[in-house]
């Protein structure tokens, strides 16, 4: 099991950072967020005691200066969780090339900076859990959504990737399909969304995985959502 000391949620906002941060706080783990815009953590702050940064994860200095600021006051984070994305949605031949490349640059190329910057860190000390947080996307193309598509796949692959490289060395990598809406539950329509709450408690059970049963990918769809 990793370190349980602390815990960083980068694209950290409402939903399911939130939750996150509320259950990892109560559990005892000195939390940190980070987001291009930290202001807007303000009032989560407030209510969990966590530290708020603010990091581009797109931009490679940023994010070193991210993991520097957070050593120097509790040391490497046991967990690192990659909750940023960003999408277009249109018709294949009119979309925005530049809304294209931004996509892509957010929701997986920060992820590997995000990434590439803990493994380096949790690796001289064997041990960590790195998560990153996928969607439909990641296992299905629907039809004009191909940015976001392109970005979870890439995600999705870069976690499985790092999984096989890193276990053997301690790493616990893992990758989490939400698979439905993120929404609060009451009513038809809370029945047919993923709780906030519900996915946080996901998390926090496969970091507390014991090595030898250890988990690359999780799946979870509310149960009206079809396979």
């Amino acid at each position: 099991m990793a370190d349980q000391g602390s815990a960083l949620i980068v694209g950290a906002g409402a939903g399911l950072s939130a939750s996150l941060a509320r259950l990892l706080a109560g559990e005892g783990m000195k939390v940190s967020l980070a987001a291009r815009n930290a202001g807007k953590l303000a009032d989560l702050a407030r209510e969990t005691g966590a530290e708020v940064f603010a990091c581009d994860a797109t931009v490679a200095d940023q994010v070193e200066s991210l993991f520097q600021a957070i050593e120097g006051k509790h040391g490497t984070p046991g967990l690192v969780v990659y909750n940023a994305s960003y999408r277009v949605r249109g018709p294949l031949v009119e979309l925005d090339r530049e809304e294209v490349r931004q996509t892509l640059l957010v929701t997986a190329h920060g992820g590997f900076l995000v990434a590439q910057a803990a493994a380096r860190r949790m690796l001289p000390r064997g041990s960590g859990a790195i998560f990153f947080t996928g969607a439909s996307a990641s296992v299905k193309g629907y039809a004009e959504s191909a940015p976001f598509a392109m970005g979870k796949f890439a995600l999705r692959g870069l976690a499985q990737s790092m999984a096989r490289e890193l276990a053997p060395r301690g790493i616990h990598v893992a990758h989490f399909v939400i698979d439905g809406r993120i929404g609060p539950q009451g009513g038809l329509q809370g029945e047919a969304q993923l709780h906030p709450d519900e996915i946080a408690r996901n998390y926090l059970h496969v970091y507390r995985q014991g090595r030898s049963a250890w988990t690359w990918e999780v799946e979870l769809r509310p149960w009206v959502e079809r396979f």
